[in-house]
């Protein structure tokens, strides 16, 4: 991939120009009940990002989401579909996608939605960045340029207020932390040994954002303008809001005792 790009770096919220070499890249697109999305995203994925790898994360989807994603990957090559025994989360997918990227020694492993709020021509310039030094890059709809459309005021509000919440709990200094679309450098991402993890959702993302920020991993923010579904249904929930928050101020209050504890 090459190409060049500017890239928003959150630690010194400084600009950069940054082109890009060669690395191996693999984007994991966890689905479920995605029959609708699939063939297009990966058609769509082939298109814009045509060097990178796809591995379909397929939770046994009722609707032949799997069945789909094996068609269309005889079609077009280098897309595999891993079909797992159900319905057990964004996290138990992802930890999955990252046991297989990490054992096959890829430079870079990409995460994404499938149903088209994150744009695929976005893919290189997420892989970019971290063939120009960074370790993990995030598609950041809170950073100057980035933005949502589609959504009503109070998803908005909740959206904005939760993030900015987390960033100052956890002191990561990331602006969108609950952000899916992301491309981290194999190595750290092991280095953090995301197997260990146990939240799901968007908690799920929020404590590989506070491991990494406590490993002093690069992490720098690209803005993106995230685009509601328009087909299919969402998976968010009540519970999966209720879980980011609670485990953001746990861990926050956690990582405060510990420091205060190291003061005495």
């Amino acid at each position: 991939m090459t190409g060049s790009i500017v890239a928003v770096d959150t630690r010194h919220g400084t600009e950069r120009a940054v082109a890009s070499p060669v690395v191996r890249a693999v984007v994991l697109l966890p689905t479920f009940n995605e029959a609708e999305n699939i063939e297009p995203m990966l058609r769509a994925l082939r298109e814009r990002a045509p060097d990178v790898e796809v591995i379909v994360l397929d939770d046994a989807s009722p609707d032949g989401t799997g069945a789909i994603a094996e068609r269309v990957a005889g079609e077009l090559g280098r897309v595999e579909v891993l079909h797992r025994a159900g319905k057990a989360g964004l996290g138990a997918a992802y930890r999955d996608g990252f046991a297989v990227a990490i054992g096959r020694g890829v430079d870079v492993v990409v995460t994404m939605d499938c149903d088209f709020s994150h744009d695929p021509a976005v893919v290189p310039t997420l892989v970019s960045i971290i063939e120009q030094g960074a370790d993990v890059a995030i598609g950041s709809r809170y950073v100057r340029g980035g933005g949502t459309v589609d959504w009503p005021v109070r998803r908005q509000l909740l959206s904005k207020w939760g993030n900015r919440y987390t960033g100052v709990m956890l002191r990561t200094g990331v602006h969108d932390c609950t952000s899916g679309f992301r491309a981290y450098r194999t190595a750290a991402l092991a280095a953090i040994e995301p197997a260990t993890t146990t939240a799901e959702g968007y908690a799920f993302l929020t404590e590989l954002v506070r491991r990494l920020a406590h490993v002093g991993a690069t992490v720098v923010e690209t803005p993106i303008i995230f685009r509601d579904r328009e087909r299919g249904t969402s998976k968010m929930s009540g519970r999966i809001i209720l879980e980011s928050m609670v485990l953001v101020t746990t861990c926050g209050l956690s990582d405060r005792w510990a420091s205060f504890r190291r003061r005495t």
